[in-house]
């Protein structure tokens, strides 16, 4: 009988207040969605720094002809056969790298004209001003500075390159983007807190009658506030399922259909589906705790039991 009132009590709650209601519903799923979305973008960043991280080489670029006039650093000339040979044999006693190619500048050229063939300045490179170049792969890529510091300034070497470090602009502006989604996330929050505490006080004000009979005949304060927490909670169950819906529906949108960027985009190791996954449980648990907390503080202050 107790829950039978109790679930009754939860109905006529909700139809009174079902503006407010599908407001709360509206601004919990938001807020959760982007929530959601935080971390998964989050996992994204992550798990592209390991998949890149680990293919990327430290670039050693050697001297041409050309660069002589040009570039400071090589103003020595070419570099030599034996300068190569010496920079090959200390790349290879350094503990920090793992393996060592040589890149000629056929080959350079080569894979010049496979990336930017297409491109109205290619025609005007001829293979004389590309360069050769040792490409090192580290078995850590934080150990750059390593090989930077013992190559920088040698002779026969124009310039030490990571490639970090254009990704490092990348995972700096997903980041950003991040940061962004976690900033409206918690104005949203904010908004749904407000929405909540107000529901909550509308719906204690119109039922104030009924809760004075029901402190009348000793109902305790625990049984008199659980129709509101239950009305909030229930609010914040089918916003938190949204937000899941949204989660779901934005991965297959954005990566498998629509989109279609793991097709468009398959040199990037986009997370799957149980990254998506195991997000729902956490966001369908703070979108039913979150509403209940919220509004049992809430009948603390303006409901008197």
């Amino acid at each position: 009988m107790r829950a039978q009132f109790v679930l009754s009590e939860i109905g006529v709650g909700l139809r009174r207040n079902l503006t407010m209601t599908f407001a709360v519903v509206v601004s919990v799923a938001l807020s959760l969605a982007l929530f959601g979305g935080a971390l998964l973008m989050r996992e994204q960043v992550s798990s592209m720094k390991t998949y890149w991280y680990d293919k990327v080489n430290v670039s050693i670029f050697l001297c041409n002809k050309s660069d002589a006039k040009d570039v400071p650093k090589c103003a020595k000339g070419a570099v030599t056969a034996q300068q190569k040979k010496e920079i090959e044999a200390d790349l290879e006693k350094m503990d920090a790298v793992e393996k060592v190619n040589f890149e000629t500048v056929d080959e350079a050229y080569k894979h010049y004209q496979e990336q930017f063939g297409d491109s109205p300045m290619a025609g005007n490179i001829t293979p004389d001003q590309m360069q050769e170049s040792f490409r090192v792969k580290l078995d850590d890529p934080q150990k750059y500075k390593v090989v930077a510091t013992a190559f920088a300034g040698r002779d026969g070497v124009q310039s030490v390159q990571d490639q970090r470090s254009i990704l490092d602009n990348l995972f700096g502006l997903m980041n950003g983007m991040n940061v962004a989604a976690l900033f409206v996330m918690a104005l949203m929050l904010v908004i749904a807190l407000m929405l909540i505490v107000n529901t909550v006080r509308v719906s204690a004000f119109s039922r104030r009658r009924e809760t004075g009979i029901m402190r009348l005949v000793g109902a305790s304060g625990f049984y008199i506030q659980m129709p509101f927490i239950m009305e909030a909670a229930f609010a914040g169950l089918i916003g938190g399922l949204l937000a899941c819906v949204m989660l779901l529906a934005g991965r297959y949108f954005l990566i498998d259909g629509g989109l279609a960027l793991q097709e468009k985009l398959n040199l990037i190791d986009f997370i799957g589906w149980e990254a998506v996954l195991t997000k729902l449980p956490l966001v369908l648990a703070i979108g039913l705790l979150m509403p209940a907390v919220a509004a049992l503080f809430a009948l603390r202050k303006y409901l008197k039991v």
